[in-house]
């Protein structure tokens, strides 16, 4: 009779765990949806355009307003409910639109599509790599979130020098970055999962937190490879 119990309650705790996977990826597919929606409906309006592209005080607090969400969301997640944390996210994503439509104005639409499809094809590689592997990617997680900050420094650095080389360098190591904390993140995701989770509030929570570590992977990978294969328009 225990060992029935056992094996019904590891079967579900497989199923809240597979659950909990699903509500993370499903959440961020549809903030990266949002985010185009909205990237795509001010490129293609003028009126639009001139608002958030062409005032430079309106992008720069556009900018701003991203950073403060994400880190308003990553630090205040255990004092909000779900629910404003959902709100969040759906408005962090949709900010991020409205700068990102910048990039339907200076590369091809072809060669936004094609980056978008390479971006996603390595991304669910090195996602799926991270939830399978049995090797712990603490160490190589924790190195790239360093080397991550050095590329920050060295972008603000560039900056102001201007150096072509550089700008390259950092490009690519980005790009090495973001495909291995993709893999990390993925796994930290999955093991919390596994620990589960004290009620449904907290896990529509971390849920929502770890749909916004895989999202911004996804578009700084995004963004990192349309600067390498992108085509500019004329």
């Amino acid at each position: 009779m225990s060992s029935f119990n056992l094996s019904e309650q590891t079967s579900a705790q497989q199923v809240e765990r597979s659950s909990f996977i699903s509500k993370v990826y499903g959440w961020m597919a549809l903030a990266l949806g949002v985010t185009a929606v909205t990237a795509m409906v001010v490129a293609s309006s003028q009126t639009l355009t001139a608002i958030f592209l062409g005032n430079r005080i309106v992008f720069y607090i556009l900018l701003f307003a991203e950073l403060g969400l994400v880190m308003g969301v990553t630090a205040a997640i255990n004092r909000i409910s779900a629910m404003t944390a959902t709100l969040l996210f759906a408005l962090y994503a949709m900010v991020n639109g409205l700068t990102l439509s910048a990039i339907f104005l200076i590369y091809t639409h072809t060669s936004i599509g094609t980056t978008f499809l390479i971006t996603g094809g390595t991304f669910g590689i090195m996602s799926l790599y991270g939830y399978t592997t049995k090797r712990d990617l603490t160490s190589m997680g924790n190195l790239l979130v360093m080397v991550l900050i050095g590329m920050i420094i060295a972008s603000l650095v560039n900056f102001f020098l201007k150096s072509t080389a550089l700008h390259w360098i950092i490009t690519y190591v980005g790009v090495i970055v973001f495909v291995g904390l993709t893999a990390w993140d993925t796994q930290k995701i999955k093991q919390i999962g596994e620990a589960g989770f004290a009620d449904a509030d907290s896990r529509q929570k971390v849920a929502i937190l770890g749909a916004l570590t895989l999202y911004l992977d996804f578009i700084n990978l995004f963004l990192l490879l349309l600067e390498i294969f992108g085509k500019r328009r004329d």
